[in-house]
């Protein structure tokens, strides 16, 4: 059993990254959905505001810890993995035991499209069940909950494709938040996948239309400062992360009230 600790309610597994392939191997033989998420700082800000977004990260099989400021707040327990380099990981393994996969996000076939032929180059035979770039998808609040808002027929369609397509593994990239709603409310209903996971932008990292931070810069968990410099435009995503996260943590633990 692995073991997990919890900071404002969400459940964040403390296992390191060869245990989480081990894992996604045991996934890969259960005739069951296993959901997969990466909660990084900003997730965890959202989470404490939206219940039912806490409710759909705590659904995961495995909830992996991909942020610098989460493993320096628990360095003895948490084991940073980023999102991008497991769905690497993921796909060697996919490769290894013949498992399909399929890539649903990005609002762009570009993306979707060479990011799945730079993955069958990084890993010859690889099976591709599908790829889709996703259809638009809103979040709204309806009595006190943020739920998901879309197409209703664009949707059954792409359900329906993916239902055809029979995938072993899902990569979904709508974004955080609606990634992983969607997958705790409609992945169950894909017969025979065995794993879901919400990638958010590592498709467009894999597709190389975005380039990663240097390798130093991931080491040293500076890719926030990477994307600041590339994409300005992020600054209230990267303070939600680098500021406003450990302040509200530091509070709360202050306050005496429950942060883990």
């Amino acid at each position: 059993m692995k073991e997990a600790l919890r900071i404002w309610g969400v459940r964040l597994d403390t296992c390191t990254k060869e245990k989480a392939l081990e894992l996604v191997s045991s996934f890969l033989r259960e005739p069951k959905l296993h959901g997969i998420f990466t909660p990084n700082p900003e997730m965890l800000v959202d989470a404490k505001r939206d219940q039912y977004f806490k409710e759909a990260l705590n659904s995961g099989a495995l909830n992996i810890c991909d942020g610098r400021g989460l493993e320096l707040f628990f360095p003895k327990k948490l084991h940073r993995i980023p999102g991008t380099d497991f769905v690497l990981d993921i796909c060697k393994e996919a490769r290894k035991s013949g498992s399909s996969v399929y890539l649903l996000g990005s609002n762009s076939d570009e993306v979707v499209s060479k990011a799945a032929s730079n993955l069958c180059s990084l890993f010859p035979g690889l099976r591709i069940a599908g790829i889709h770039p996703g259809i638009p998808i809103k979040q709204k609040e309806k009595d006190g909950k943020m739920i998901l808002f879309f197409d209703s027929e664009k949707h059954d369609v792409l359900m329906r494709h993916l239902a055809d397509s029979k995938p072993d593994i899902l990569f979904v990239a709508f974004g955080h938040g609606k990634q992983e709603k969607w997958i705790y409310e409609y992945a169950k209903q894909i017969p025979d996948l065995k794993i879901a996971m919400g990638v958010g932008g590592a498709l467009d990292y894999i597709s190389g239309i975005k380039k990663r931070a240097p390798i130093l810069m991931r080491r040293w968990g500076l890719e926030w400062l990477w994307r600041l410099i590339r994409e300005p435009w992020r600054i209230g995503r990267i303070w939600k992360a680098s500021i406003l996260f450990p302040l509200a943590y530091i509070l709360d633990r202050f306050k005496g009230n429950k942060a883990r």
